[in-house]
């Protein structure tokens, strides 16, 4: 929240964020675009190793063999905070005239972030399906970001629609197996309790 508050209070430093440093071609490449590229190659390559992980059945191996430090998670969490804020942060300014009213937004997000965020990770925790999931949505950010940053402008539009669908998928996914479940359970029962 301080850091999408803290981009929102330096508008003018976000107006400078999306000049030109430097040319591609005919591409002009501004410091946006590289923190786009960065964040989404990062997205990338956690999002590779951890699908890698699970499917290898090496995840527990592999958290206990990294000595992570506090500090370097910490400093993860911001920059793809950094990230994920900026461009967000670059539309809110476009969309609303009043900063009191993006601030208010911001805090509001936040909250409802915080109140979510541990029942959700709870849940893709006991369902493996959802895990898997949830790490190809973040390859798919990763790749609009970097689409994004290279000029490539992906509509937010068929994002947001290929995750819902995903989720949609997901959900009779899981309805089915809990049926399937229920079934079986309920043909093991002892002819007595029947």
């Amino acid at each position: 929240m301080i850091t999408r508050l803290l981009l929102l209070f330096s508008i003018a430093w976000l107006a400078g964020v999306t000049q030109p440093l430097f040319h591609l071609g005919e591409h002009p490449v501004s410091l946006r675009d590289l923190i786009l590229l960065g964040g989404g190659l990062f997205l990338l390559a956690k999002g590779t190793t951890e699908i890698h992980a699970a499917v290898e059945g090496v995840e527990e191996e592999m958290r206990h063999a990294k000595v992570t430090s506090f500090t370097s998670v910490i400093i993860q969490i911001m920059i793809l905070d950094i990230v994920f804020s900026l461009d967000s942060v670059i539309t809110a300014v476009g969309m609303a005239n009043y900063l009191s009213v993006m601030a208010t937004a911001i805090i509001i997000a936040v909250i409802i972030m915080l109140i979510a965020a541990e029942p959700l990770s709870k849940f893709i925790e006991a369902h493996l399906s959802v895990k898997m999931l949830a790490l190809s949505f973040l390859i798919l950010v990763g790749v609009a970001l970097i689409a994004d940053g290279m000029g490539f402008h992906i509509p937010k539009g068929y994002l947001y629609f290929a995750i819902a669908f995903s989720v949609g998928i997901e959900a009779l996914n899981l309805y089915a197996a809990k049926t399937r479940r229920a079934k079986r359970q309920t043909a093991t029962l002892p002819e007595s309790v029947h």
